[in-house]
């Protein structure tokens, strides 16, 4: 399903509660917003998760809906919330609390890109900041709550795999005192967004294919997993980071040789996450809380 903030695929028939989003991987740059920045098309690329809506397409294959956002993650955030306005940026707004995303200049309308680079020259006005979210985050959430409660209405749970990528610079510098750096970081916002069971499941999973894995450091999960975790209601968020150096150039922001290899690899976890969600013979959740 073609959607201007979003593209849903479908499975030919949902057997599993297990739902995957990739809310960073779109590369629809209006032409409008790539004038206005002071950055290259290239550099304006940095935030972008790059190729995990790639990784991850076999999902409908394993009865398992897609969803992945289509506008970049520059342009309009959807793993923030709508209230997260920056007064650095947007005109009109006033500073309410601190938020170290928003003061970080990475609230929902970014004000900067991997790196501290600022997107813009001077502020843009409320009404831009607002129509970004009335034309792409409102809808991407409305899809996104409608197929919780759809996985939850047909199988008494969900699982949503929010899928993400990190670069491999900043496993560097924000693991550094870690012996091994982590390939790959579940985060369930320290077990607020996902039942124990489950999560040690997924882990489970990743390490059994040899990735190196960490919990909730130094990612725990941002709005998306805050906002629908509720594993006391069978709601189940666990966001999943993936070092971009396993599978990409993140100079040239291309496939490296490895992209093949590793899509193989994330197949089979995407196989096995789809069965966390299904239920079984009794028409029980696998992982009921």
């Amino acid at each position: 399903m073609q959607h201007p903030a979003y593209e849903l695929t479908m499975p030919a028939r949902r057997t599993t509660g297990t739902i995957f989003a990739s809310p960073h991987s779109g590369r629809d740059y209006p032409w409008a917003f790539l004038r206005r920045s002071v950055l290259d098309e290239q550099v304006i690329r940095s935030s972008e998760d790059a190729f995990v809506d790639h990784l991850v397409a076999d999902a409908p294959d394993h009865g398992a809906p897609l969803l992945c956002a289509r506008a970049p993650r520059a342009f309009v955030d959807v793993n923030r919330g709508a209230e997260e306005l920056d007064p650095a940026l947007i005109r009109g707004v006033t500073r309410s609390s601190h938020n170290p995303r928003v003061s970080s200049g990475l609230g929902v309308i970014p004000r900067v890109v991997g790196g501290g680079r600022e997107i813009y020259r001077g502020k843009i006005s409320y009404g831009e900041a607002q129509a970004r979210l009335e034309e792409h985050w409102h809808p991407y959430h409305a899809k996104l709550k409608a197929l919780i409660e759809e996985s939850r209405r047909l199988f008494g749970q969900t699982l949503l795999v929010d899928c993400h990528s990190m670069p491999h610079e900043a496993i560097e510098s924000l693991c550094r005192h870690r012996r091994e750096k982590p390939e790959i970081v579940v985060g369930d916002r320290f077990g607020a967004a996902a039942g124990a069971e489950i999560v040690e499941r997924i882990e489970a999973v990743f390490l059994d294919e040899g990735f190196k894995v960490a919990r909730n450091t130094p990612f725990a999960g941002a709005y998306t997993a805050q906002t629908y975790g509720r594993p006391s209601h069978g709601s189940h968020v666990v966001q999943i980071e993936i070092d971009r150096s396993l599978y990409m150039n993140e100079t040239e922001l291309r496939p490296n040789g490895n992209f093949d290899g590793m899509q193989r690899i994330l197949s089979r976890v995407v196989a096995e996450l789809a069965e966390i969600g299904r239920p079984d013979a009794a028409g029980l959740p696998l992982a009921a809380e």
